[in-house]
């Protein structure tokens, strides 16, 4: 961050705390993160949840919008018993946070209880954010929200355990590929070393997130792979590499929405493209699109442009049409 960006974080940091300060022990609180939570939305969520049930708050919630499933990968992570699904969540709640989402739409359904909170605090990292809520905890620069979630625990004094470092480290691993991507800071090394002092377990995070998927997952992978193209002079000459995923294909393998979301990451690999894009099924004609870039395409600016959001590198939205009529928008985008 600049030092302006740098003297706003920290006043917004400041207004935060002060508000989970001002609370009631037994305040309502709803934590909301982002429709079909990645790894950094529901491990930041889950961590901060825990983070407020040490302080004392008897009456937290943690929900996201519909389809209220947990991804089997993150089905290991601890304070899930805090989750209630969005139609059980509090309509006024005293205080609302929502977590890794870059526009209110990722919200869903739960944007109007946020909305009629007494104060809503938003914890963020995407540049696309526009800026929405009362509190606007937003760090572009940070690698994941989990490293905005730390430094407002950090802020109240939040002692970090084996259960909330799980959670953050889990969320810190995911969002920067395994401490590859361009975000990954001496910051970010040095709050995984913390959170590995205080009993996250690294081996059994990747274990459980990158390397386990049920057989079934692997045909489900070749389906979609054995659709997948690559045009060199798309993307101003970069290249563009693009696949897609069916219902048939998840019923056909009994596989559920979230399995896709790795996918992008093989895909990305392609040598030839310097952008990614894959399409997952969400209903008839409604696609949720990732977007990746292996650095000399900014893909937020095309996911900014059909309705999404995200960062230079990862980025996504939800396309509306047949897969090849919200490809044909990507690629005139792309230009």
């Amino acid at each position: 961050m600049t030092v302006a960006a740098s003297t706003t974080f920290d006043v917004e940091l400041e207004r935060a705390a002060a508000a989970v300060r001002g609370l009631r022990r037994d305040a309502s609180v709803l934590l909301v993160c982002h429709v079909n939570p990645d790894g950094d939305a529901l491990g930041s969520m889950l961590g901060f949840a825990l983070g407020l049930r040490q302080l004392g708050f008897t009456n937290v919630v943690a929900t996201f919008p519909e389809p209220f499933e947990v991804a089997p990968v993150f089905s290991f992570l601890p304070g899930q018993e805090l989750l209630v699904s969005p139609s059980d969540a509090p309509a006024a709640p005293e205080l609302g946070v929502s977590f890794d989402a870059a526009s209110v739409n990722r919200l869903g359904e739960l944007a109007p209880a946020l909305r009629a909170s007494g104060d809503w605090i938003v914890l963020d990292h995407h540049a696309s954010n526009p800026g929405f809520g009362g509190v606007q905890l937003i760090d572009p620069t940070a690698a994941s929200t989990s490293v905005v979630a730390a430094r407002l625990l950090d802020a109240l004094g939040v002692k970090l355990d084996r259960q909330i470092a799980t959670n953050l480290y889990t969320a810190l691993t995911t969002d920067t590929g395994s401490f590859r991507h361009d975000l990954t800071t001496a910051e970010v090394h040095r709050l995984a070393a913390r959170l590995v002092d205080a009993g996250a377990r690294p081996a059994e995070v990747a274990l459980r997130v990158f390397d386990s998927r049920p057989f079934a997952a692997l045909g489900l992978l070749g389906a979609v792979l054995g659709r997948a193209e690559v045009d060199p002079a798309a993307a101003a000459g970069a290249g563009l590499v693009t696949a897609y995923a069916t219902p048939d294909d998840l019923t056909r393998y009994g596989q559920t929405p979230q399995v896709l979301e790795s996918f992008i990451d093989i895909l990305r690999t392609t040598e030839e493209a310097d952008v990614a894009c894959l399409l997952k099924p969400v209903a008839p004609d409604r696609w949720g699109v990732s977007l990746r870039s292996r650095g000399a395409t900014d893909v937020s600016a095309v996911a900014v442009a059909l309705g999404g959001g995200g960062h230079r590198l990862a980025a996504g939205f939800t396309g509306y049409g047949s897969a090849a009529e919200v490809l044909a928008a990507v690629r005139v985008r792309l230009g």
